[in-house]
């Protein structure tokens, strides 16, 4: 019995992959398209969000927290209107209008990266990745100081993202090197 030929190996790795794909891709890119349209919600939070931040700014806010824990009969001592307070000095202490600018800034950057995974753009998947990346560590940290388990599924679910998004990008590498002409003078 003889052995197959490389080029009958490559043929029928070919042949895998072609019936392999449709369901796989098909797969991915619905993930894919969730994780856009997340992003573009947290792009439209941080909008609407640095919009009210910025009406507060020549506001007395902390007089306004206070009218509001008076009008629900809440205790200014209890722990979250406490918190609130403390929300409140800060963003009297704070310069707005930088804050704005920087919220602005995240929005453009989540509303771009979900139009890029939207429209399957490999510069969007690396965006996805880089910038997810840059959370872990602070969400690991922040689940070590408090383990709940919303922390522990922000943390795994941030972390699915980038694994997905770097699946995502050798994907892309191998289809890339599979369509690549061969080299001139190199042999199969």
């Amino acid at each position: 019995m003889t052995e197959p030929q490389s080029s009958e190996l490559h043929l029928d790795a070919l042949e895998a992959t072609q019936v392999l794909t449709p369901s796989v891709v098909g797969k991915a890119r619905g993930a894919l398209l969730t994780i856009a349209v997340f992003e573009a919600v947290k792009g439209f939070a941080a909008i609407a969000a640095s919009l009210g931040l910025l009406s507060l700014a020549h506001r007395d806010v902390r007089r306004l927290a206070y009218a509001l824990i008076g009008h629900f009969h809440l205790d200014p001592e209890a722990h979250y209107p406490q918190l609130l307070i403390e929300a409140a000095d800060w963003v009297a202490t704070s310069n707005v209008y930088s804050i704005f600018a920087l919220a602005l800034a995240y929005a453009v950057i989540r509303l771009a990266e979900a139009y890029g995974l939207w429209k399957d753009r490999a510069w969007a998947e690396w965006l996805a990745a880089l910038s997810g990346a840059l959370y872990l560590p602070l969400e690991l940290s922040h689940l070590i100081k408090h383990p709940t388990t919303i922390n522990a599924c922000v943390l795994i679910g941030n972390l699915a993202v980038v694994i997905f998004m770097v699946f995502r990008l050798k994907m892309r590498n191998n289809e890339a090197e599979f369509e690549a002409p061969p080299l001139k003078g190199s042999s199969p």
